[in-house]
Order: C-alpha cells, then structure tokens, then sequence
C-alpha cells in the first residue's frame, strides 16, 4: 500500500512524497481511510507510529474539499482545531500541517502560553482554517473574546493520554462547550486507560476504533538494556558513553528540572555540548534548544518526562533514562522518542539500586524484561543500600515501594510531584493570588491559581 492509494489529494501525496514518505505505517492506513468518511475515531497506537499524519494528512484533504468558511468581513474562519497538552507538541503538530497542506490553499497557526497574547491575536484577525492550540491559551483568547470557533467542523485531541495525566480533563470540558456540537471528533492516544474511554464517551459520537499495538508496547525497533551503576556515578558513566560510543544526537531524561540544569552543565564541563529544556526555561530558550538539537549541532538535549513532548527528530539514535521514571508509563513514552517510523534506535537505562522497583514496574508494564549490561569500572558498589528519591514535596522509596503505594507521588517534570487523584498532599499548597495566570510549562494554569474566582483545582 501507498499513498496514492489512500484517497488522499494530489497536492497532499506530493508534499508528503517531499517529506521523503511513500508508504503509509499501520495506524496511517487505517486512520485516513476512517476520517475521510467523516465519522468520529478512536485510536490508539504506540508513539513514533505516524499518528500525526495519521490525522493531519486527512482533515486537510476534507477542509481543501469543502473550501473556506468566512465572517461577515470576508475573513477566514476556523474548522479544524487540534488540541495537545505542550508548547513543543504544538508546535511540532502545526510544522507538519504546514508541510503537509504547502500546496493546499489552508492556513494554520499554533497557539500556547509563555509567549505574548497580541501576536496571536494579530494571526487570529487575519483568519486562519486551521488552529494547534494547548489548552490554557486556547481558554485565556476565548475569555478575551479573541477567539471564535463557532465554525469548528474537525476537532482532534490528540496525545490524549498525556492530556489527562497532567490535568487537563476540567480544560478539555470547557473546550468542548465552546465547540459546535455537531463535528467531526478524532481521539488519538498512545495508550486507552479507563479514563481515555471515559472522556471518549464524552466526546465521541459512535466512533470507529483503531488500535494497531497492544496497550504499553513498545516498538520492536528499539534495542533497549539496562546499565547498573553506582548512584554517585552515573554523571560520570553517561560521559563515558557518549564519548566512548562516539554519540552525537541524545536525548537523556531526568525527573526534575533542578536535575536537568545541574547534567547538563556537568556535560559541559566534560567537553560535551548540552542543554536542559524544562517549564522554567523560557520559550525562547526551549525553541532555541530543540532547533540546534534537531540540525544536530547540539549533541545532548537534556529533557523532564513534560518539556520532551512534541520532540520528533527522524533518526534519533540514542534515548538515555538518566533517572528511571516512577511512572513506568512515561518510560514507553520516553524511549518511543527513537525507533520512530520503522527506524532502529537504542535506548539506556542508567538504573541504580534506588531504582530496582522503578525498573520491576516497568518490566511489568511492558511484559518483558530488559537486558541488562555491566559497563567495567562502573560496577555498583557492593553492599551500596537504598535510599529515598525525592520528588518534589513528595518522597518515594526505591526498593519496597510497591509497599503502601502511597508515597509514590506525582508525575515528575513539573518541578514538584503532583499526588495521584485521590491522595493528599504531603504539605498544604500555598495560597495564590486571585487572578495568577497560566503555568509556564504548558500553557496551563498555575497550581492555585482561583480563576474566576472559583476555588484553586488540584490533583488531575
């Protein structure tokens, strides 16, 4: 199969043979098929699938089909709106509508917070067809009244999982108030938890269902293996190897942005170019940051779970899990940043013993265990004890934490650990002032921030 044979306008398979793209992957070919019929769509495949093209390369085909819709003044309006939980997944999303639909007469822009209100504002006069927004921005035009999606004909959410995991189930609710009830909705997630049918059935209309993979998998083009080390040394081990294995393009995950920070300056100071990207960097520098790592002039890009999102890059070689995540989710999520598109990737795994139940949840997870490879000289120490890992406000015990899951904490990359629904704080939030505006990291709101006057959201 190819494109050709998919349906899909000339002007779309010659720009997608330009992206150097001829046959579709699984979740491609039955994806498009499904949303150029018109109905609702469910579906679900491991990341670096295709799933962005998988619905980009078909609402375009429909939106160039049915022609512009325009307001009184001539300006035109939006009909697809695509939906994504960060800035750099936005953005990603909105760069291949622009190179998909480069011979379509559709124009599109991207949305998000971190950055000034009036640009956006300016775009949105213009009249734009195609809209990529996070959802905190997308609230804060609406509130302003800078925003009209009263024509929306297509309305996609997309990495929905991760949506929902960094809370923005109350934002999506208010989005789909705006919207026209009569639309074309595709649902698009890496993995279909119980929450994801849940919102499903709030959002879809008797849709169609994909799911290429089973739930958690991870692609077979990814050589994965775990190095045991010594806690103290794994700053030194991950120098050795990218030195030793002459590594030019990696992609290394922490759990915290001051953890991100201190790596990278550490690889500096060994001879090795590196930068952090987290929620406290600015946008500029985020940008800054992914573009020299993605022309390569820039050999390690040191990323939280949240900021690494939106970070398609063909023929990543390498993804290292500095620190091992303690949601072993975020774990196929991580290294599913290589292997993409049928493409061989490797993926590492620095695992001290603080680590060894992180590393048990995860090989649950994915049913399989993970090799495991002693690097000489960085042999963990014998007798070397366990200690807690701190996360944020919240602590959580490496091995024995399966015991009383309690402690286990929140989701890292947002600076400090958010509980899991259901579970207190382990200290009182602090009190926010009225009116205190939208989280740097995503373009969601702030931890205590009261909107409206209403009482401050926690958990998911």
């Amino acid at each position: 199969m190819n494109f050709d044979s998919l349906g899909l306008a000339e002007p779309i398979v010659r720009a997608v043979r330009e992206q150097g793209y001829t046959q579709p992957t699984p979740i491609q070919a039955q994806a498009i098929p499904a949303v150029l019929l018109g109905g609702d769509l469910m579906a679900g495949a491991q990341t670096g699938t295709g799933k962005t093209a998988g619905f980009t390369l078909p609402m375009l085909h429909r939106l160039a089909a049915a022609g512009p819709k325009r307001d009184a003044r001539g300006r035109v309006m939006i009909r697809a709106l695509i939906l994504t939980p960060t800035r750099e997944l936005a953005a990603q999303v909105e760069e291949s509508v622009r190179n998909y639909g480069k011979y379509l007469p559709l124009t599109s822009m991207v949305m998000f917070g971190g950055v000034g209100m009036q640009p956006q504002i300016d775009k949105l006069r213009k009249g734009v067809d195609i809209l990529v927004a996070t959802p905190g921005r997308l609230l804060d035009h609406h509130q302003h009244g800078t925003l009209d999606l009263s024509q929306v004909e297509i309305f996609i959410l997309d990495e929905a999982d991760r949506m929902l995991d960094m809370g923005f189930i109350h934002d999506i609710k208010k989005v789909l108030a705006i919207v026209p009830a009569k639309k074309q909705s595709l649902l698009f997630s890496a993995t279909f938890s119980d929450d994801i049918k849940a919102l499903a059935e709030r959002l879809l209309n008797h849709p169609s269902l994909i799911e290429v993979a089973r739930r958690n998998a991870t692609a077979d083009t990814i050589a994965q293996k775990v190095i045991p080390v010594g806690r103290e040394r794994k700053k030194e081990l991950l120098a050795y190897l990218i030195q030793e294995g002459r590594w030019n393009q990696v992609l290394v995950f922490t759990r915290m942005k001051h953890g991100a920070n201190r790596l990278a300056e550490f690889l500096e100071k060994e001879g090795i170019s590196a930068m952090a990207i987290h929620g406290n960097k600015s946008q500029g520098a985020r940008t800054k940051a992914l573009a020299e790592f993605k022309a390569g002039t820039l050999q390690v890009l040191v990323a939280t779970d949240i900021a690494a999102r939106g970070i398609d890059i063909d023929q990543l070689p390498h993804v290292v899990n500095f620190e091992l995540p303690n949601v072993p989710e975020d774990y196929v999520h991580r290294i599913g940043r290589t292997g993409r598109a049928g493409a061989q990737g490797e993926a590492v795994s620095l695992v001290c013993v603080d680590e060894e139940q992180f590393l048990r949840d995860i090989e649950k997870l994915i049913k399989r265990a993970i090799p495991k490879e002693v690097v000489p000289g960085f042999e963990p120490p014998a007798g070397e004890k366990p200690e807690p890992i701190v996360l944020g406000r919240r602590m959580t015990i490496g091995v024995g934490a399966a015991k009383g899951r309690g402690g286990q904490g929140g989701r890292p990359g947002s600076g400090d650990a958010r509980p899991r629904q259901g579970q207190p704080s382990s200290q009182p939030r602090a009190a926010a002032p009225r009116g205190a505006g939208r989280g740097p990291e995503t373009g969601r709101r702030e931890r205590g921030a009261a909107p409206s006057g209403r009482p401050p959201r926690t958990g998911r």
